[in-house]
């Protein structure tokens, strides 16, 4: 894995500190979100375009299999982390994906130190992982507007998956 700062790809969690670090020297500013991203939707796309007005470099964190399903249940992910990244790679507004074991990205948020840490409003202050992080790094926390009625666990309960 190169440490190049223009690499369009999954960065492993062992990389990420090195990679993030060559956009850094390169000038880049470093923006940063996580989810599960599993079943795409609008309201997806309209953070991820938000993030991309937002730096140089917009860095999407993924929760693996095994944390979605502590953190979602059994029937999740719909589609395997690295079916995930590759449909969140082919976006235009996506430069690099990474992968997280544990229930929260805060690891990789240590990693890759980001200009500007995304997230959905619905997360109020003090409630985002990695605020402060990133806040004494003196970057900066954005919590973007939610796309009303948009929502993965809706979509898959609407299909009569999950409880």
């Amino acid at each position: 894995m190169t440490t190049e700062p223009d690499s369009r790809s999954v960065i492993p969690a062992d990389r990420l500190e090195a990679v993030a670090a060559a956009w850094h020297d390169a000038g880049r500013r470093v923006v940063f979100t996580n989810g599960v991203f599993d079943l795409l939707h609008a309201g997806h796309l309209e953070l991820l375009q938000a993030c991309a007005g937002m730096g140089d470099v917009v860095l999407v964190a993924i929760n693996d299999d095994a944390s979605v399903r502590r953190l979602k249940g059994p029937e999740r992910p719909v589609y395997p982390a690295a079916e995930r990244a590759e449909i969140l790679l082919a976006l235009r507004w996506v430069d690099a994906v990474t992968v997280f074991e544990e229930d929260t990205p805060i690891e990789a948020i240590r990693r890759a130190r980001p200009d500007v840490l995304v997230k959905g409003a619905e997360y109020g202050a003090g409630r985002i992982v990695g605020e402060e992080f990133v806040a004494g790094l003196g970057g900066r926390v954005v919590r973007h507007p939610m796309r009303a009625g948009h929502s993965t666990t809706r979509i898959v309960r609407r299909m009569g998956g999950g409880d």
